[in-house]
């Protein structure tokens, strides 16, 4: 079984609906207006829960609950490309964390996929599932790669819906520390526009993929982030912080684009946290933050020491 063709048959089982696609033409101009209106200040809800144990004596774990006060900033935007950038801040402290990312191309000829420990390679996206679809691509917090998924809007009832193809991703930051006993997840996303904000419901399927090629299902989970529109929080913290870093930030993703604009794709050489490459460029930013300069050298630095690229197919 192909690599496509097996998360393909991990995540149909999980959601069959999951991968229901819109006949309608599809709408450039109406998608795009759906993107943007993830953008604005919300309170969110994190919820993740393990629904079905595929392996034979798997406890299921604890439910997952968490949450947090996130502004949603659009960085580029353009008739076939569009980049939010989520900024979390600490309701009484005003502490600001630099979240994910999320950069959303139309009709995109190809993205990355997470393919192996800590490396992602840049394939073509197949025609026939580009063909008036959106590929999202989502990023850690230090902006290096996680996942892209490929799909279209969906109007159905008056209701914007996106949902994407099943790709692979990799282990997320509230298991990683806490699991070794699976090293990927196949997943499905689906993100729907409501009228007092937007959801993103996730079908994931943990698996072990193992170094003969195999790969074992421990279980299925189903994850469901809600953003609600609030004006009971105040952002500025967050704007003042992208008023002072977004300069440095657009350097950093440019680093990243020199791997992940073309094949073969990046490799990353930090054990999976990224922490060694997540420290020294918030530290950076934050002397920006401090009125101080940062050199292009030192960004340089950080990626010369840790980022290579990923080994030909």
């Amino acid at each position: 079984m192909t690599y496509r063709a097996s998360v393909l048959a991990i995540c149909l089982m999980s959601s069959p609906l999951a991968l229901a696609q819109s006949a309608a033409v599809p709408s450039p101009e109406r998608d795009r207006a759906s993107i943007l209106a993830m953008q604005g200040e919300y309170v969110v809800d994190f919820a993740f829960d393990e629904t079905v144990l595929l392996k034979p004596g798997y406890e299921r774990a604890p439910a997952m609950r968490s949450g947090g006060n996130e502004t949603v900033i659009v960085v580029e935007n353009t008739p076939t490309r569009l980049v939010l950038q989520h900024i979390l801040v600490d309701g009484k402290s005003g502490h600001v964390t630099k979240h994910w990312r999320q950069d959303w191309t139309y009709e995109a000829p190809q993205r990355f996929e997470f393919s192996a420990d800590q490396t992602w390679h840049v394939r073509k996206i197949p025609a026939d599932l580009n063909r008036g679809a959106w590929t999202q691509c989502v990023f850690e917090v230090s902006d290096a790669p996680r996942y892209c998924g490929t799909g279209r809007w969906d109007y159905k009832n008056n209701v914007a819906t996106w949902t994407s193809d099943a790709s692979w991703r990799p282990l997320p930051r509230r298991e990683y520390t806490k699991r070794s006993d699976y090293n990927a997840v196949a997943a499905i996303n689906r993100h729907t526009i409501t009228p007092s904000g937007w959801t993103h419901e996730q079908f994931n399927t943990k698996v072990l993929r193992k170094p003969d090629g195999t790969q074992e299902e421990l279980a299925r989970e189903f994850g469901f982030n809600d953003y609600q529109k609030t004006k009971d929080v105040d952002f500025k913290p967050a704007y003042k912080y992208w008023d002072a870093t977004q300069g440095y930030w657009a350097k950093v993703r440019a680093h990243w684009d020199r791997y992940l604009g073309q094949a073969p794709g990046v490799l990353l050489k930090t054990k999976v946290d990224g922490m060694a490459m997540i420290i020294p460029l918030f530290e950076q930013a934050g002397k920006l933050e401090e009125g101080k300069q940062v050199a292009d050298k030192d960004i340089d630095a950080v990626f010369a020491k840790w980022v290579t690229s990923a080994p030909a197919e």
